[in-house]
């Protein structure tokens, strides 16, 4: 799971079970199975038969990735969908794709589709770094990025809200969880009101029908995926839904999808405290630099320090039109977002936001930030000009949340004893809560797959016993674990030359390991 930013899109450019009276409708589930021939039936022949026009990805005329993207190599186009797999002659949407063509065509294996997570995340613009990260092998695939219906370029979804993720801590008092129930109502209704006639179609099991017209139309029997974080679940419902249409399968920090719900986040507390404590020792060696501790022990109760201000008066930091108001629902976010990745820049980024809210907290006069920092804030707190919702309307279309407010309090208040900073927002309330139930009920995992599973053990966002989770769901699947990095998402971003080239052999043999295998992070 990620909580979607600037700089992650940059980068790569977080419950109940359904009641047994929803069911599936017979035009869906005749979707659902690959078809012994491209042609799938239901109607749905002029989606899988189409053909594509590949041309240039600049749209528009300060469209810099589009204009990467053609410098790269790549084509892109746009696959035409049905909104409702129910009723394919009704109405249509667009799902962007981008392909960068192999280049050793005598051993060309296949085609690769991505997905970098999210949920939300769009991956049109990533074909050209996962080819670097699959080195030799790259170039025997047809690298396919696809941005997810109504992600990026689409037919995108914006639900106006006027912030730019709706995941918030729940803070330290009732009054602070009363206000978020406000919030994610609102919210809720905000998206209604902008996509009521889209949002029953936005959903892991349409997209996953997605990927099979993408496959068609590629003029692939079978393809290859390549998912992270969120991607995992998504791949996981492919392979359930289209058995007979996938070739190599690689699941890099895995979801297990009975944990699959709206509180994404639930259940990471202890993996996101260890992440902290290590960002704190790190921290704590640069003392001159950063100024809020000389010791592990020092840094962890200037965090406290920072939280518990932020509890009795929003903090002030930055200056002008970049000067914003933070609290106790939202320091807890910034430090979450912070210790998702133990490599050296992210942790520096964590130091200097602590090192400003910690001066906020002194009471000392506000200072210009610096323009990350600002556009984090800018985000977080006004949306910064960007679309929102989508990541909830996808979450929020899968698995239907509890509705009682007060069910979410309970779970607080029982988690806030052991968890005091992330408990409140990991079991927050969200939009999820006042969302129209989902249309069919979530995918299970009845197949079993011969998938690489790639997992860090100290991962904080789909933490590793997810991972163990679903190779124990998958018994013909390969575990490789990466022993020691607080780290989501590995493949080719982390730089482990052990997890790398493990799983390039995969992509180049098809073969797994006959074993699940352990990597063990390098120094520095």
């Amino acid at each position: 799971m990620t909580i979607l930013s600037p700089a992650a899109r940059r980068a790569s450019a977080a419950s109940l079970a359904l009641a047994a009276c929803f069911t599936t409708s017979p035009a869906l589930a005749a979707a659902s199975e690959a078809p012994a021939t491209n042609g799938s039936g239901a109607g749905l022949d002029q989606y899988y038969e189409q053909h594509l026009g590949w041309g240039s990805c600049v749209n528009g005329r300060v469209d810099t990735t589009g204009r990467d993207l053609d410098k790269a190599g790549v084509q892109c186009a746009d696959v035409t969908v049905p909104l409702d797999y129910a009723h394919p002659v009704g109405r249509t949407i667009t799902v962007a794709i981008s392909r960068l063509k192999a280049t050793d065509t005598r051993h060309r294996i296949g085609s690769i589709l991505l997905n970098n997570g999210g949920p939300g995340g769009p991956s049109v613009q990533s074909p050209p770094d996962v080819r670097k990260a699959m080195k030799e092998v790259g170039a025997r695939y047809d690298i396919i990025g696809f941005d997810p219906r109504f992600v990026g370029r689409s037919t995108p979804l914006d639900c106006g809200w006027p912030v730019g993720t709706s995941w918030f801590s729940a803070g330290t008092s009732r009054a602070g969880f009363d206000r978020q129930v406000v919030l994610q109502k609102s919210l809720a209704d905000k998206c209604r009101a902008a996509g009521a006639s889209v949002l029953p179609h936005i959903s892991t099991r349409n997209t996953a029908r997605d990927m099979d017209v993408i496959r068609a139309a590629l003029g692939e029997r079978r393809v290859s995926y390549l998912g992270y974080s969120y991607g995992t679940y998504l791949g996981t419902v492919y392979t359930q839904m289209f058995p007979s249409r996938y070739d190599r399968v690689v699941l890099d920090g895995a979801i297990a999808p009975n944990n699959y719900r709206p509180r994404l986040l639930k259940g990471s507390e202890r993996e996101n405290e260890k992440a902290l404590s290590d960002w704190a020792a790190w921290v704590a060696e640069r003392h001159d630099t950063y100024g809020i501790g000389r010791t592990r022990a020092e840094v962890l109760a200037t965090v406290d320090r920072v939280v518990a201000a932020s509890t009795r008066s929003p903090l002030t930091v930055g200056v002008g039109a970049d000067a914003f108001r933070i609290d106790d629902s939202q320091v807890p976010v910034l430090l979450f977002t912070g210790i998702g990745d133990d490599t050296e820049p992210t942790r520096a980024f964590l130091g200097e936001q602590l090192s400003v809210l910690n001066m906020a907290a002194k009471g000392a006069a506000p200072t210009m930030l610096s323009p990350k920092f600002a556009a984090t804030l800018r985000y977080m707190l006004r949306g910064g000009g960007e679309p929102s919702g989508v990541q909830f309307a996808i979450i929020c279309g899968d698995v239907a949340a509890p509705r009682d407010p007060q069910r979410y309090w309970r779970d607080i208040e029982r988690n806030r004893a052991a968890h005091p900073l992330f408990g409140p927002l990991t079991n927050n309330i969200g939009p999820c809560a006042f969302w129209d139930r989902p249309r069919e009920e979530p995918t299970q995992v009845r197949r079993d797959v011969p998938a690489l599973i790639v997992a860090a053990t100290g991962d904080p966002r789909t933490t590793y016993k997810g991972s163990v989770e679903l190779h124990s769901l998958l018994p013909s699947s390969r575990l490789l674990t990466l022993e020691g990095a607080n780290r989501h998402a590995l493949f080719g971003r982390y730089g482990n030359a052990c997890v790398d080239d493990a799983v390039n052999r995969y992509l180049a043999t098809g073969k797994l390991p006959t074993k699940s295998q352990t990597c063990v992070k390098q120094a520095g």
